[in-house]
């Protein structure tokens, strides 16, 4: 490896997926002229390479930027020697992480993981986050219900985001979501939709973008309290005063096998068992054995998602075609959701395979996660794709589409076949148990 000379700057490399890594450059290296961050790796998430973190968020250091590539660019950004990597995205098994750190150890590379503790702001309002263990465990209904029972409590909540920093990074370092004007197709993707649309709807705004010190002072003008909304199973931006994660235990065992599921487990005040009704007692019984095991000391919750449809009997003797929310099935690892347990509670004849009439990128879904099968992945990190989303679902021979996205592709698509809505609500297995915590930590500064 070659030697560092003097006055010579350490040069990093940050592994990432369009989040975390920003800000992880944003709070550890944008300021530190001893450090050369020389680039981002991009993966997870389709279309973020051969972009550049413009020099209006990367600072006077870096007045051209930094280039994002990908992850097959490593060899090339290692082979000058001496670089430390900077791992920097969320839900990949502990056997896939050390597999990448191997491969850089073996280049000659460092390999390292910034702390909790080192990435996290503090507010001056209280932050309270919902996390999770995986992706797709039940995040957004739970910050939805959260919000519910705060509004109800006289405060202003303001929910901010996990950063979904797709497409074109110029002037998003802080954006606001308060009214559906803000909503513009050609701003958001499909999947930054899906979080916004319902939290409208109550009334409650939301914060996101690329630089969150900037946007923790917006968002604690705008409100009294802060619900941080954890992306993947990443850990919190913010340093919250109660920390509530969620798990999942339709896929039992993941919580102690996924980075950084496990941090999150292990630092949680409040662990929230969810998909209780939907698991077998032998998948419960994995869950509750790990949670003894890494934090029996947290208070534990047991919920369900309800699943809501304006006109369920719609469904019944229909040929459906099932789309689910696009990152709880793809990296996310779920076969299905909400969609198909509506599909088959309420009495569908037969779930289309839609991946005979997968069009564009969506085919290239289907191959680069094979575990999916009879359902379409809401697809939509940029306009093509949105577009082959509804050429897809055009092309598919069935009598009506059942959609688990929380958008309305309907109106965003402007369809030729009926849909119906599949909504899903957070609700407590027994109740007011997770209610009466919430309103303790709010009232008295701690869960009881």
């Amino acid at each position: 490896m070659a030697a560092r000379g003097a006055g010579q700057r350490r040069k990093v490399v940050i592994m990432g997926a369009g989040g975390r890594d920003f800000h992880n450059f944003n709070t550890l290296f944008r300021h530190r002229p001893e450090v050369e961050v020389v680039a981002f790796t991009a993966a997870q998430i389709p279309f973020q390479q051969d972009r550049r973190y413009p020099a209006e968020l990367s600072g006077p250091i870096y007045p051209k930027g930094i280039p994002i590539v990908g992850e097959e660019a490593l060899p090339s950004l290692l082979a000058v020697g001496d670089v430390e990597v900077v791992f920097s995205y969320s839900d990949i098994s502990h056997q896939q992480l050390m597999a990448i750190a191997s491969r850089v150890l073996a280049l000659g590379g460092k390999f390292s993981l910034p702390s909790v503790e080192q990435t996290m702001l503090s507010a001056r309002v209280p932050v309270l986050s919902v996390c999770a263990v995986r992706t797709g465990c039940g995040k957004s209904p739970l910050v939805r219900f959260l919000c519910r029972l705060f509004l109800k409590q006289g405060r202003q909540p303001v929910v901010v985001r996990h950063p979904m920093a797709y497409g074109d990074l110029e002037g998003r370092a802080v954006q606001r979501i308060s009214a559906e004007a803000d909503l513009q197709p050609s701003i958001w993707t499909l999947e930054e939709r899906e979080e916004f649309e319902p939290l409208l709807n109550l009334g409650v705004s939301v914060y996101c973008g690329v630089d969150y010190k900037a946007i923790l002072g917006e968002a604690e003008k705008a409100g009294d309290l802060i619900v941080w909304d954890g992306g993947n199973n990443d850990t919190p931006f913010f340093r919250p005063e109660l920390e509530l994660v969620i798990l999942d235990p339709l896929r039992a065992g993941d919580e102690v096998l996924y980075y950084p599921g496990l941090v999150n487990l292990r630092r949680a005040d409040v662990l929230v068992v969810n998909k209780v009704d939907e698991a077998s007692p032998e998948q419960l019984g994995i869950v509750r054995g790990n949670i003894q095991s890494c934090n029996s000391t947290a208070s534990l919750i047991e919920g369900r998602l309800q699943v809501l449809l304006d006109n369920p009997q719609r469904l019944q003797g229909k040929r459906v075609v099932v789309v689910e929310d696009g990152p709880t099935v793809t990296h996310g690892g779920m076969a299905y959701g909400a969609g198909m347990v509506a599909a088959r509670r309420y009495g569908a004849a037969e779930i289309i395979d839609p991946r005979p009439a997968a069009q564009g990128s969506l085919r290239d879904a289907y191959k680069n996660w094979p575990h999916l099968a009879e359902v379409l992945p809401a697809m939509g990190y940029s306009p093509q794709q949105l577009e082959d989303l509804r050429l897809t679902l055009e092309a598919v021979d069935c009598d009506l589409i059942v959609s688990a996205t929380p958008v309305d592709l309907n109106r965003l698509l402007r369809l030729n076949k009926p849909l119906e809505q599949v909504r899903y609500e957070f609700v407590e297995q027994n109740a007011h148990e997770l209610h009466k915590r919430i309103l303790a930590w709010l009232h008295h500064g701690k869960p009881v």
